[in-house]
């Protein structure tokens, strides 16, 4: 076991389980904080892939160069629609409701690449399902604006577009982590640029800019670089209960330093939520039958 490799992993998913609670704190909208982010990634990831020199020994296919790019646009929406739910709602909902994006792929596995829907992933989707009813409540059912309005409209999409990152991101080999988050972020730059309210940066405290310049350095470029750092070394059982250090640290963050208390409803709507999710990755396996 690659101790090192683990530790690098746990410490880049508890930074950025933080990353709500500094989005909180910047003072600037969903969508600007998303195109610092970009900008700081694509610098700090780009300088990393150059002094490491793996742009020399770069595989470059069109077919994979355009799946990164559309891979990209679903990166940059699902941090856009994450801010924008981390604005209306709580952290603790928030992330409860993107760390559906697992069940996602498996929804849209099953509809796009003809994988085979087993017991127990129809079982984990039934029990995410209802836990998301728990967590939204009778309140968050009303008419589609009250809905959106809301925030579990966003946090859904946000878990929609990360579960199309991760499908789309699934088929390319030939490029290295650096250069597929340096395409990314670098298209999120030029599709966000055009929407960019600048006077919004005006009149901000430094608190305010620490914020900031921590979520574009800290969250996206030093975070993932301990990602992909790690990611090639673990194991996928590894990696998939310690992605679970994200969720638990922000929704520590929310209840202790920002006093949010769910529901008697929404607690158990979100042990349900994250049960169905780990009973995917633990549960039984089908038995294969070997011949004699």
């Amino acid at each position: 076991m690659n101790l090192s490799a683990m530790l690098q992993m746990a410490l880049s998913m508890a930074i950025f389980g933080s990353i709500g609670f500094f989005t909180g704190k910047t003072g600037i909208p969903a969508a600007e904080l998303v195109f610092v982010r970009c900008v700081c990634a694509t610098v700090f990831l780009g300088f990393c892939w150059l002094i490491t020199g793996q742009y020399k020994v770069e595989v470059w296919k069109k077919s994979e160069i355009l799946q990164t790019l559309v891979c990209g646009v679903f990166l940059v929406l699902n941090w856009v629609f994450l801010f924008i739910a981390f604005e209306k709602m709580s952290i603790t909902i928030a992330i409860s409701i993107y760390n559906l994006a697992p069940i996602f792929v498996l929804i849209l596995g099953t509809i796009f690449l003809k994988e085979k829907m087993t017991i127990q992933s129809l079982l984990a989707i039934i029990v995410c399902f209802l836990g998301s009813v728990c967590i939204i409540g009778y309140d968050g059912l009303g008419t589609f604006s009250d809905f959106i309005g809301s925030g579990f409209g966003w946090a859904i999409l946000s878990a929609f577009c990360y579960a199309m990152t991760m499908l789309l991101g699934k088929g390319i080999s030939g490029l290295s982590a650096f250069a597929m988050t340096f395409i990314q972020t670098g298209i999120g730059i030029v599709l966000l640029f055009p929407f960019m309210d600048f006077d919004v940066f005006q009149g901000l405290t430094k608190s305010n800019w620490l914020y900031i310049l921590g979520t574009g350095l800290i969250h996206t470029g030093f975070v993932y670089y301990l990602f992909f750092n790690s990611l090639r070394k673990l194991t996928t059982v590894v990696i998939s209960a310690l992605v679970f250090v994200d969720p638990i640290v922000a929704i520590l963050l929310d209840t202790i330093l920002l006093d949010f208390r769910p529901s008697v409803l929404q607690t158990i709507g979100i042990l349900l939520v994250f049960g169905g999710i780990i009973y995917t990755l633990i549960g039984p396996k089908p038995i294969i039958h070997k011949e004699a």
